[in-house]
């Protein structure tokens, strides 16, 4: 349970920082302004989806050495899920969002849940290694 715990935490904190810093790339939110509340939603969805995608990698000590395979999982979760809110209009990029041309997704957002995942991942395995909890 102590490394759901770190992991849900270390992604909470990250995911709330990366949802602050790039929201200015997003034009709106469900055709609104985008709030504090909405990025805190929004924080908490992706540390729960950090979570179970590295919920294997925790348990399977044979994927532990194969933690990289969270960057691609996260990867395309994250770009699944662009697909289908740019198309539902559940949110929509202003001119400086980077994107991926082939892709057509951003490339915060596509990038987000892969890379820190596993940062999360290390951050878990860093604490629990020295005991630190």
């Amino acid at each position: 349970m102590k490394k759901i715990l770190l992991i849900l935490t270390a992604a909470f904190i990250l995911n709330a920082v990366w949802e602050n810093l790039h929201s200015f790339l997003y034009d709106n939110y469900m055709g609104g302004k985008i709030t504090e509340l909405i990025l805190l939603r929004a924080t908490l969805a992706d540390a729960v989806m950090i979570t179970i995608i590295t919920l294997p990698f925790m348990f399977i000590s044979s994927l532990r050495k194969q933690s990289w395979a969270i960057m691609f999982i996260g990867l395309v979760v994250a770009i699944s899920i662009e697909w289908y809110a740019l198309r539902t209009g559940r949110w929509a990029y202003n001119a400086y969002m980077p994107m991926i041309p082939l892709l057509r997704v951003g490339l915060t957002p596509a990038i987000q849940l892969g890379l820190l995942g596993l940062i999360s991942f290390k951050i878990q395995e860093y604490i629990r290694a020295r005991h630190l909890v």
